[in-house]
């Protein structure tokens, strides 16, 4: 199968799907029928009607996980509704991934708890990555293992980090304002962030149809 059905199947990126199968040799028909489909190469007219059948499944398959988080709102579970609020204030607004990136580390503590708790993530599904500011006194396994052991997460979760020479900021703070840097804190999931932007509008009482897509 193509890696972009492979990851949409199981709820993952191409990258992570890319990764587990680069030691798989395929041979050219296989190749060719991951191109073309199994009858071979499709008309435009072909492909623009699958294109277009693919992104209304797409859609009500983001529309019914919105539905399962508004029925969870409905429940008024304290933790839910401010990790959905948290998200609503502080978090990316991607369509198919959850993102909030800070540099307070009881903020990312609680969401990292607060989707740990509603949603049971793999631990090997969360993704962190790093905005470090060398020159305050602290190596970068250091600083890594601040935030994983505030977020009770694996190394295997590290992802490339951005790595800023200077002691400071580039916003100009104070050399030592922020040691361990930025965090953002991520999980590929189309399921979870549709259900908080679900819960958000029924918390909040309005409709948000970007979020749907």
């Amino acid at each position: 199968m193509p890696l972009k059905r492979i990851a949409a199947r199981v709820d993952v990126s191409v990258a992570t799907v890319h990764a587990w199968t680069s030691d798989i040799e395929l041979s050219q028909a296989q190749m060719e029928r991951n191109i073309h489909g199994p009858r071979g190469p499709a008309n435009p007219a072909s492909i623009a009607a699958r294109a277009a059948a693919w992104t209304r499944i797409s859609r009500e398959r983001r529309r019914a996980y919105q539905q399962e988080g508004r029925s969870q709102a409905r429940q008024a579970n304290p933790l839910h509704m401010a990790g959905c609020m948290l998200y609503w204030a502080e978090g990316s607004k991607s369509r198919n991934s959850v993102r909030l990136t800070n540099s307070d580390l009881n903020l990312l503590r609680f969401f990292c708890s607060f989707l740990k708790t509603c949603f049971e993530p793999e631990p090997e599904r969360f993704r962190v990555a790093l905005h470090v500011y060398l020159g305050n006194g602290l190596s970068v396994a250091e600083i890594e293992n601040h935030w994983l052991d505030a977020l009770g997460l694996p190394r295997s979760c590290l992802r490339a980090h951005a790595i800023d020479v200077k002691p400071t900021s580039s916003s100009g703070r104070k050399k030592n304002k922020l040691p361990y840097g930025v965090c953002s804190l991520e999980i590929c999931s189309t399921e979870i962030v549709q259900h908080i932007y679900g819960a958000i509008q029924e918390y909040a009482r309005f409709e948000e149809p970007r979020w749907l897509g």
